[in-house]
């Protein structure tokens, strides 16, 4: 049966997408919320979120891309009516990414000072990231075995069950966050840094619980290990790790900004991790339209509609767009009042202030980098995603920035050069997608 591209179609999948798609950078606002208005130590404790959670979000972005390349490959293949083909393939990638992950994690415990030092974390900030962490890190796996998950979902063209999942974790865990952080008097002592630590980390293995149950219940792809190993496998290899240098280059850039941001001072760290939660926010936010991209486009891939395909890239961006514009006019109309929801330090709340509308002007860029992205992972161009992460962090991110800084920017500069990345990225995914598959368009 023919896709259907129409507002309906691709807001089903939009729409829950987004939903689960925000679920993780909501976790870690919900953490940054809370933190910062901890009474004691409240100001490092939004520094050590904020760095524990840049250097988590490296791990879980580098070894979370299987989940776009099972998405991809499931959906070319639904749309090739050989669903069949792929049932397997699945378990046998879970399997090695989540036992990679575990291998990561007990590695990182032997020499965490170390690399939150290079963050440039001292002192009461080090010693509260080395405890918040050593909890949290034990999500890791988890998160990983819920996102791949998610990615079969997506491939069969179900973004409704993520979402389920993705609600479940996220009140769960401002739930955990008020109860652990603050306590319960008389009956939970209050455990602060910790405690919102635990409420990740019991939100995140309810959530793999869950998906893997619902998979189990509403699909008929099981995740028992079987061999021979799945013809696709070595091109689902290939893609997670182009993806893989990808999600290496993306986070240079995060940790390079948090690792700056530190160096100014507290106050800057402070208002980094608020800025760079929302501007994460914010991203999931538009990236659903991204993720309906992936979805329909490796489906009518799979099924060479390009006429569908090259309808259903104008139609995502402009939906993507307008979700954008909604998002900034938020933005401004409520400038002041969403800093305070982050921190009671009027030092950090200033600093943020300072920069908060370079990440609101840089919305409508980031749509098309985020909308494009989604639609290029479908597709499985996952080595010219890999090429403009990397032109981009190191063609344009690293020199933006060390310019700022020698121009005598401070803070300034860091969010200006993430305009230009994200400049970079927009307009190279567009440009190759238009290159591409233009002239293969029947009926423009």
């Amino acid at each position: 049966m023919k896709t259907q591209i129409n507002f309906k179609s691709i807001n089903q999948l939009a729409v829950p997408a987004t939903i689960s798609g925000i679920a993780e950078p909501l976790l870690s606002i919900t953490d940054t919320a809370i933190v910062g208005n901890i009474p004691v130590n409240g100001l490092e404790s939004l520094a050590a979120a904020g760095i524990v959670g840049s250097f988590l979000s490296m791990l879980i972005w580098v070894l979370g891309q299987t989940r776009s390349s099972i998405s991809a490959i499931i959906s070319q293949y639904l749309g090739a009516g050989k669903l069949k083909e792929v049932e397997n393939l699945p378990a046998q990638a879970i399997f090695f990414n989540v036992s990679l992950s575990v291998v990561i994690l007990l590695s990182t415990v032997f020499f965490i000072e170390d690399i939150f030092r290079l963050f440039e974390a001292k002192g009461k900030i080090l010693e509260l990231c080395v405890s918040y962490y050593a909890i949290r890190v034990w999500g890791f796996p988890l998160t990983l075995f819920t996102f791949a998950i998610f990615g079969i979902f997506r491939g069969l063209q179900n973004t409704f069950y993520p979402m389920i999942i993705a609600l479940i974790g996220a009140v769960l865990n401002v739930i955990l966050d008020f109860i652990l952080v603050y306590g319960i008097e008389g009956w939970i002592p209050a455990m602060y840094l910790e405690g919102a630590a635990w409420a990740s980390l019991i939100s995140q293995a309810v959530m793999a619980l869950s998906v893997f149950i619902l998979l189990l219940k509403k699909t008929t792809i099981r995740l028992r290990l079987t061999f021979p190993l799945n013809k696709e496998i070595n091109r689902l290899i290939v893609m997670s790790l182009n993806l893989f240098v990808r999600a290496l280059a993306l986070n240079a850039a995060l940790i390079i900004a948090v690792r700056e941001a530190t160096a100014l001072g507290d106050k800057y760290i402070g208002a980094h991790t608020i800025a760079i939660n929302l501007w994460l926010f914010a991203a999931f936010f538009i990236d659903g339209y991204g993720a309906a991209g992936n979805s329909m486009g490796g489906k009518l891939l799979g099924a060479k509609d390009y006429d569908g395909l090259w309808k259903l890239a104008k139609k995502i961006i402009q939906y993507g767009l307008i979700v954008s514009v909604v998002i900034m006019l938020t933005g401004f109309v409520f400038y002041y009042s969403i800093g305070k929801l982050f921190s009671n330090e009027t030092v950090v709340l200033e600093t943020f202030y300072s920069i908060f509308f370079i990440m609101i002007l840089g919305l409508p860029m980031n749509t098309l980098a985020f909308v494009y992205d989604g639609l290029f992972k479908g597709l499985g161009e996952m080595k010219y995603l890999r090429n403009v992460l990397l032109a981009a962090t190191f063609l344009g991110f690293i020199p933006a920035l060390y310019l700022g800084k020698f121009l005598g920017w401070g803070f300034y500069a860091i969010w200006i050069a993430f305009a230009v990345w994200m400049a970079i990225r927009g307009f190279s995914l567009v440009w190759k997608f238009r290159r591409k598959f233009r002239p293969l368009v029947q009926n423009l």
